[in-house]
């Protein structure tokens, strides 16, 4: 299939797409690592709301690879368009999908309900309660997702410590913890109460000591590896590090002699065939996990590339250009937050890590694209 492509300087140049890889769906999910898929959400393009079918079709897709999925995460756009009142709707949807089909699942819990703006640690206490009883109630495992106003309020690890102890002992089952960098937001710049990140890391590995029994894990998104590893191995003895590092998650998967990550991660939404073949290979000790992650790797470091929060607009192209949605549009116009080079590279590197499953769909779809962009 050949397409003409924009260089960044607008020329067209003739492009060659490869063929598809074809990745086998695995009898069920990996045995030797938990692995979670963030998801997106799929846009009503008329209205302000969420296509569901669209929406609980990927989370579908993502099950039959024998990936969980993470659902109401920054990958669905908590933060950036997604109101708290669709967040619960796609809690409760999304968590009766999972029991359908026998799917895992675990849900962000935050405190977005709160109007912007400053906010006590009761009130933020109390927003975190509120939607930590939807997740249950709906049966899923929560993640305890960084707030921001949480890390406007707290005056040092000790308000962190004080809030996260009155959540933790109120859960049915263990939950996951969450760390996100600024650079997927940067109004959590210093969260735990520091902007030294190892002064940061002691205060959480403080908190993990007092309730591991209530902690599953810890999700670590500072892409950087060698602190993530670093971290890891203070963990204690059954509390799981899921990566969230998309620049280095087949090192951190892979692990070595010392342990490994688990993952929670946003590149398994566009690349979950991969991963999942990847990661029946690491179960069957072949080599080819390496092989087959390899090409994902360029694609993921560019997806998140700064400014990093603005990887949802790549993940949602890439499912249009996939089929698993009839339109390229975002909640709150998101779609428009990446350059047309960007997603020129973008389109280039999916193609180059056979992960556009029907070349003449994708082709389609990119010139259209650029047609309304002026790049064709």
């Amino acid at each position: 299939m050949k397409i003409e492509l924009p260089e960044p300087d607008g020329t067209l140049v003739p492009y060659t797409m490869g063929e598809p890889r074809a990745y086998p769906r695995p009898s069920g999910p990996p045995s030797s690592r938990v692995a979670y898929a963030a998801a997106h959400v799929v846009a009503d393009p008329f209205g302000d709301s969420l296509d569901w079918d669209a929406t609980l079709a990927f989370r579908r897709h993502l099950w039959s690879y024998g990936l969980g999925v993470a659902e109401a995460m920054d990958t669905a756009q908590r933060g950036m368009g997604l109101d708290w009142a669709t967040t619960r709707e796609l809690i409760v949807r999304s968590s009766e999908e999972a029991l359908s089909v026998g799917g895992r699942i675990v849900c962000g819990a935050g405190t977005d309900q709160l109007p912007a703006g400053p906010a006590s640690l009761e009130a933020i206490t109390a927003a975190y309660e509120e939607q930590l009883g939807v997740i249950e109630g709906a049966g899923a495992v929560p993640v305890l997702m960084a707030s921001r106003h949480l890390a406007a309020a707290a005056r040092g690890p000790e308000d962190y410590a004080a809030v996260y102890g009155r959540l933790l002992p109120q859960l049915r089952s263990p939950a996951v913890l969450h760390w996100l960098g600024p650079m997927f937001d940067p109004a959590l710049e210093g969260y735990w109460g520091s902007s030294g990140l190892d002064a940061a890391a002691d205060a959480v590995l403080a908190l993990i000591a007092e309730h591991a029994a209530s902690i599953d894990g810890v999700k670590i998104s500072l892409l950087d590896a060698d602190r993530e590893i670093a971290f890891r191995r203070r963990l204690p003895a059954g509390v799981r590090l899921y990566t969230g590092d998309d620049f280095n998650y087949p090192e951190l998967i892979k692990g070595d002699a010392e342990g490994h990550s688990d993952a929670l991660l946003g590149i398994f939404d566009p690349i979950a065939p991969a991963a999942a073949a990847a990661l029946q290979a690491l179960d069957q000790g072949s080599d080819a996990y390496d092989e087959i992650l390899a090409p994902t790797l360029p694609l993921a470091r560019h997806l998140f590339e700064t400014p990093t929060f603005y990887y949802k607009t790549g993940v949602v192209f890439l499912a249009w250009l996939a089929g698993h949605q009839r339109h390229f549009r975002m909640v709150g116009g998101l779609e428009s937050a990446r350059s047309v080079p960007h997603l020129t590279r973008l389109f280039r590197l999916a193609d180059a890590a056979g992960l556009l499953p029907d070349p003449d769909l994708a082709a389609s779809r990119m010139r259209a694209w650029l047609t309304v962009q002026g790049a064709a």
